[in-house]
């Protein structure tokens, strides 16, 4: 018997890699950026749980895709087991060979041999043609609901709580574009923009563009304080890495196996590249939640390190097909801005429940309300009125298992406008961006293959939008409807570097 002796210092570098608390940078087994295909669980997503699921959230999927997906399943099935009896007798085959007696012997059984190994290729050939099938159909299917999701669409979302003051009645002297033309008042640009980039685009000038430096300091203040780590991720992300994330394209775009042409999802701006095409084409990130989901793509964690916790400013561009309206006017729908992203990746589910054994009491159902909380406190602080709300099955996305949404009042337009939301994805962005964990040491009879992780996401700051709920609730006039002053919160004033003043406005802080 013999033994390893290892010097004090690596046996402490051993018991820290493994068993660190402290998150450590992802391991991944290639640097190609060329991820292998999902991993999807087909026995799950052939359950009849799936089908209620897809038609509660008003999912447009191919006729028959369920039934098509248990078709291809057991034939994959039949297929392997077919395969592997084949590969048995290959063996017992070679073994006939090395033992012939005879030269004729020999040459009847390098004939079977070679007869084995083309059925063999044939069955892989016929393998691989039924796993591209399954996972063509099996990407299809949205994440499983929470149960305690309200059923249908926006308009059945449920409130669950309101912050800040009482909301000021509806103003139309307030409405941001109207002040955005009162005299010193200047704080975007919708004119220029188009000039520069086209229709949709804006900047933010004098007020507007410091208000945006102020929200990105305080949003990052607060999750980096509540122990997210800090993160500029790129604006720029493979096409396929969208994809995997959940965004999909919609409706039209959604062709069965005799269409393979390549579609960008409607919301998102490609890239024309000379260097990326097809799956590793580019396109511009709708939101920092892809870069941040990319940055843990084949990671293997120890759950002891987890929940891993990133905040990331970011811009997102979205296209927008179609959108029409008083709000493409101003700041609220704009095609670029500026982002505060949350992201969380938790220890998953070492056994995956489903219908009404959905686990409601998950890790990752716990990090939602930690986002929640967090995202109460920042907007508490700005001093506006807000509400969060349960959205509803419909409302929920291809990825989100959950989805909380935070509106907040806007009295110049005359009604609640989403400035932010949160969604627990479980485990639909961990299998298609191979995101595992260890085993819990504390599951000692764990066994069989490594759990998915659970990553969740969140907004700290969508900036344009916050822009408007401020300067809509924090405008003051004088008795005559002269602009009096701009009524902003106090816990910006440290990050505010434009003295007293927003333009030509004086600034009240509260």
């Amino acid at each position: 018997m013999t033994f390893s002796l290892r010097s004090s210092s690596a046996t402490r570098k051993l018991l820290s890699r493994y068993y660190s608390t402290k998150p450590a940078p992802p391991r991944r087994s290639t640097s190609s950026g060329i991820l292998p295909p999902p991993k999807l669980n087909y026995e799950y997503l052939v359950h009849p749980s799936q089908a209620i699921n897809a038609r509660d959230r008003n999912v447009n999927l191919p006729e028959r895709t369920f039934d098509a997906l248990q078709r291809d399943l057991n034939a994959w099935k039949t297929t392997t087991r077919s395969a592997d009896e084949l590969r048995a007798r290959q063996s017992h085959i070679g073994d006939s060979v090395r033992v012939a007696a005879t030269p004729e012997d020999k040459e009847n059984a390098l004939r079977k041999a070679r007869a084995l190994r083309d059925s063999v290729h044939a069955h892989e050939r016929e393998l691989s043609r039924l796993e591209s099938s399954l996972l063509a159909y099996g990407l299809r299917i949205p994440n499983t609901s929470h149960p305690n999701v309200p059923l249908g669409p926006e308009a059945n979302a449920r409130v669950i709580s309101t912050h800040g003051p009482e909301p000021i009645l509806t103003d139309n002297k307030r409405d941001h574009n109207e002040l955005n033309d009162l005299p010193g008042m200047k704080f975007f640009d919708r004119d220029a923009g188009v000039v520069s980039s086209g229709a949709g685009f804006a900047y933010l000038r004098g007020g507007g563009a410091l208000l945006e430096v102020a929200l990105i300091a305080y949003a990052m203040e607060v999750a980096v304080r509540r122990g997210f780590e800090p993160i500029i991720a790129p604006d720029v992300v493979r096409r396929d890495a969208a994809d995997r994330c959940g965004f999909i394209p919609r409706d039209g775009d959604v062709k069965g196996e005799e269409d393979a042409e390549v579609r960008i999802p409607e919301q998102m701006y490609s890239v024309q590249c000379k260097h990326e095409s097809g799956e590793s084409g580019l396109v511009l990130a709708g939101t920092s939640e892809i870069p941040l989901a990319a940055m843990h793509a084949q990671a293997l964690y120890n759950p002891q390190t987890l929940p891993y916790r990133t905040v990331a400013v970011g811009h997102a561009f979205r296209a927008e097909a179609g959108a029409r309206g008083k709000d493409t006017r101003g700041l609220y729908r704009v095609h670029q801005f500026t982002k505060v992203e949350l992201f969380s990746v938790t220890t998953g589910e070492t056994i995956k429940h489903t219908g009404s054994e959905v686990n409601i009491d998950k890790a990752s159902d716990h990090e939602l309300e930690y986002l929640r909380e967090l995202q109460i406190e920042l907007y508490a602080g700005l001093g506006i009125p807000f509400r969060v709300l349960d959205m509803p099955s419909e409302e929920l996305g291809a990825s989100a298992h959950r989805k909380y949404d935070i509106e907040a009042w806007m009295p110049g337009r005359g009604a609640w406008g989403e400035i932010s939301s949160a969604s627990n994805c479980t485990d639909y962005q961990s299998r298609r961006l191979h995101i595992r964990h260890r085993h819990p040491r504390e599951d000692s009879a764990a066994t069989g293959p490594l759990p998915y992780a659970h990553t969740l996401n969140g907004t700290a700051a969508a900036v344009p939008r916050l822009i408007v709920a401020l300067i809509e609730n924090g405008v003051k006039f004088k008795e005559g409807g002269d602009l009096e002053c701009l009524v902003l919160p106090s816990v910006l004033r440290k990050y505010w570097v434009g003295g007293e003043k927003f333009g030509e406005i004086e600034i009240c802080w509260e």
